[in-house]
């Protein structure tokens, strides 16, 4: 089947996994994260077993914690810079940690919503709903702009939805995150092909100030390898 794979952690593990943090005070895992997450922080939260502020301490920098703590390279960005790797070999399952976080509130059904700025009155367009474009959309909403995402397909996620399979980032997963942008307060709309259905002028004549372009990567890229245009195989 095409069921989610790894199930992510208990309570339990998630609290033991917590108690390995070493709290350092230099942070070298916040400076590896390209968003800027206070990770010693909400790690000591979940460590505390206090689940609920650990899930709004992620949302002060991050919009999409349950999309990143899947398919975030932590590998690569945190979790390389984490001194008890450099100390032990083995880091801090900084990546695991936020997915379990994201997943504990979203089940709850009391999902945080971070505090909005007053509106600026200003609007933004943002053109793609993918990963791009769902987290500015969130960022400015945050700040207090006008926000409509406009995505040209019918159902939005971009990359997330039809490049990533459902067993490593289940569909609905992505659909409560768009859902909680539309809680902070960001619009949407479906089936507007941008540069079709209307233009980037006539957006600007509509009052949107600045437009965002995040309209990703729709081609597929080919390998040319023998077999590879064989019914099954997709790009």
């Amino acid at each position: 089947d095409f069921l989610e794979v790894p199930l992510g952690y208990s309570a339990g593990q998630a609290k033991e996994e917590a108690s390995r943090c070493l709290g350092c005070k230099n942070r070298p895992c916040r400076d590896g994260c390209p968003v800027g997450i206070d990770i010693p922080a909400f790690i000591k939260l979940i460590e505390a077993g206090k689940f609920s502020e650990a899930a709004w301490k992620l949302k002060e920098t991050n919009s999409l914690p349950s999309i990143c703590g899947r398919v975030c390279r932590q590998e690569t960005q945190c979790e390389e810079v984490c001194n008890l790797k450099k100390a032990t070999g083995v880091p801090v399952a900084i990546g695991n940690l936020e997915r379990f976080t994201a997943d504990t509130e979203r089940l709850s059904g009391e999902m945080s919503i971070p505090e909005v700025a007053e509106s600026n009155g200003i609007k933004v367009a943002i053109v793609g709903s993918g990963p791009a474009g769902l987290t500015t959309a969130g960022e400015l909403e945050k700040l207090g702009y006008d926000v409509t995402i406009f995505e040209a397909l019918h159902e939005f996620g971009g990359v997330l939805v039809y490049g990533i399979p459902e067993f490593r980032l289940p569909k609905a997963i992505v659909a409560q995150e768009v859902n909680f942008l539309e809680r902070l307060g960001v619009k949407v709309e479906v089936n507007a092909v941008v540069g079709r259905t209307v233009s980037l002028d006539e957006l600007f004549e509509q009052g949107y100030e600045a437009i965002y372009l995040g309209v990703g990567a729709g081609l597929p890229r080919f390998m040319n390898l023998p077999g590879e245009n064989l019914v099954g195989i997709f790009s």
